[in-house]
């Protein structure tokens, strides 16, 4: 036998077999890898057309937080005696700004404030602007500012709020909770419910004013 080995024809031909296979199947793992990458890219693509920018942006500029706390006088109107009827309400005052960035008008049904209590969500719809004034009529010594209010109506009533127009004002709702209850709470935040439109959830950034 001789020291030195030399290829047979058929050893030269299954190593060049072999490495054409693996020249092969490198090109195929190539292949498959693009494949994978533009069908991700497309993926993304259609993803990305297919979410319609926001219809609306807004801003909770600033809220005030009263605690108001009512006791009758314990006398009927005859002077007799009666009992004495107790009343606790947290008025929240939200100074509101609200754009709407679609191409048609958008009608708000309603603003609703929201808190996270022990028990769950707390809810209150707005007062509508004559309700919202109404309150400074009943409580002439309500220690917050009596700005513009946002010309909220009824559902049956929405507020228009036209391509490009930015509206702004306060509205106030009304929690039936003690000031304790209240400072137990957290995560306020406002839901704007259009018509025919998905509903804006605001939360205000700056500090909560309590008066």
């Amino acid at each position: 036998m001789s020291l030195l080995h030399q290829d047979t024809p058929e050893e030269i031909d299954d190593a060049a077999r072999g490495e054409e296979f693996t020249k092969g199947s490198s090109h195929v793992v190539w292949a498959s890898l693009i494949a994978a990458l533009l069908v991700s890219i497309a993926i993304a693509a259609y993803v990305i057309a297919g979410q319609k920018p926001p219809i609306a942006s807004g801003e909770i500029e600033q809220v005030w937080v009263h605690p108001q706390h009512t006791e009758t006088s314990g006398l009927d109107a005859n002077g007799a005696p009666m009992a004495v009827e107790r009343d606790d309400q947290i008025f929240v005052f939200s100074l509101i700004k609200l754009q709407n960035r679609s191409a048609h008008p958008l009608y708000l049904n309603s603003i609703m404030a929201n808190i996270k209590m022990e028990d769950g969500i707390h809810h209150s719809y707005a007062a509508s602007a004559s309700d919202y004034d109404r309150v400074f009529l009943i409580y002439p010594s309500m220690p917050v500012p009596h700005g513009k209010g946002l010309p909220i109506k009824t559902k049956d009533d929405p507020l228009t709020i036209d391509p490009g127009q930015t509206v702004e004002g306060t509205v106030v709702s009304a929690f039936k909770l003690t000031k304790q209850e209240w400072d137990a709470g957290k995560d306020l935040n406002f839901t704007f419910a259009f018509q025919y439109q998905p509903s804006l959830v605001l939360a205000p950034h700056a500090a909560i004013i309590v008066q």
